[in-house]
């Protein structure tokens, strides 16, 4: 008998207070819409007097259309579609914008010790949490084993300045959790070019804060506790100029047997992971930098990843489930660096 959860990986686990509780007259331009499979907001505050709603929705409009024909696995036309359509190993010339994502994505790959793996697509499938709706239920270890060996950037895929080459012809590239917040960074970036500079854009939880908010302070930011049956607040945090995301595994899972099975899956074993972290949250840089990091330190857990995030002087917040499953209630941990960007 099995029971599942399954939403989108960031459907809620930031909230933007400045959004919801913004005051009547105050000079906050707000768009919203729906992108990327998920819904994105975008509040400026102070904005030039030259600049009209319709300029800033049709630089978001701009910015997100690039994003999805060169990023976006669920559109068959899309840059990163066509290739992993091709069955050639031989290199492919790709866009400046995709050979950013993937570079950032190889990057943090190592720096993870794999636990961040753009190939994961077939695993993922395997276990009912990628794109095809069928039944989420374990598969057999025979099963995995094929799964996995068409998996993995040190076995299917090259990435090197302005290309990409697969090194098996059947190899995939999944960009879900990277590709929002890259999707933050280049709506960032055409609001700039407008001369905005105090904005917050958040797509799908994963989010960047440019200067200040309509107080003059920095953008206020809520982290959900990672309760799959209540919605509330654990954390407030300021940011200003960096990125911001959260990974949490309770609002995609499902349980066989009286198991709980997590999406976030391990590409050292194709499995679940079975820690207790229930959520993490990191600063970074930008949003994709955030983006791909909270979903390699969820893998990672509490454990290791505090001592991975102190060695690179990375901002983490992790989250831990109490060990008593009669005890309805969290901890958290943060890395210095999280500590140091969030004290006000």
């Amino acid at each position: 008998m099995s029971q599942s959860v399954k939403l989108s990986r960031r459907s809620f686990m930031l909230v933007p207070l400045a959004l919801a509780a913004c005051k009547p007259g105050e000079s906050l331009l707000k768009v919203s819409g729906r992108t990327m499979g998920t819904t994105y907001n975008v509040a400026i505050a102070d904005a030039p007097r030259f600049v009209s709603q319709s300029d800033v929705s049709a630089a978001i409009e701009g910015a997100l259309a690039t994003v999805n024909q060169q990023m976006s696995n669920w559109d068959a036309d899309s840059e990163i579609s066509r290739f992993n359509a091709q069955q050639s190993t031989a290199p492919q010339q790709i866009s400046p914008e995709l050979a950013e994502v993937m570079t950032a994505a190889e990057e943090v790959h190592l720096a993870s010790g794999g636990r961040f793996d753009t190939t994961l697509g077939p695993v993922i499938e395997l276990w009912g949490f990628g794109a095809d709706d069928h039944q989420l239920t374990t598969p057999s270890d025979q099963e995995l084993l094929a799964a996995q060996a068409k998996s993995g950037h040190a076995n299917t895929l090259r990435v090197a300045p302005g290309e990409l080459q697969k090194t098996q012809a059947d190899a995939n590239v999944y960009l879900a959790a990277i590709g929002k917040g890259y999707g933050a960074d280049l709506v960032g970036r055409a609001l700039e070019q407008l001369g905005v500079q105090n904005y917050m854009i958040e797509i799908g939880g994963d989010l960047y804060a440019s200067g200040h908010n309509a107080d003059g302070a920095a953008w206020q930011i809520g982290i959900e506790t990672p309760d799959a049956h209540a919605r509330g607040v654990l954390e407030i945090v300021p940011v200003s100029n960096v990125g911001l995301a959260s990974s949490g595994d309770y609002r995609n899972f499902f349980e066989q047997d009286g198991q709980r099975y997590s999406h976030l899956i391990d590409p050292r074993t194709g499995r679940p992971v079975t820690h207790n972290t229930a959520a993490t949250t990191v600063i970074a840089e930008n949003a994709m930098l955030a983006d791909a990091w909270a979903t390699a330190f969820h893998i990672i857990g509490q454990e290791e990843g505090l001592q991975l995030a102190e060695e690179l002087g990375l901002a983490v917040l992790f989250t831990e489930r109490h060990a008593n499953a009669n005890t309805h209630g969290f901890t958290t941990t943060a890395s210095s660096r999280f500590t140091a960007l969030t004290q006000v």
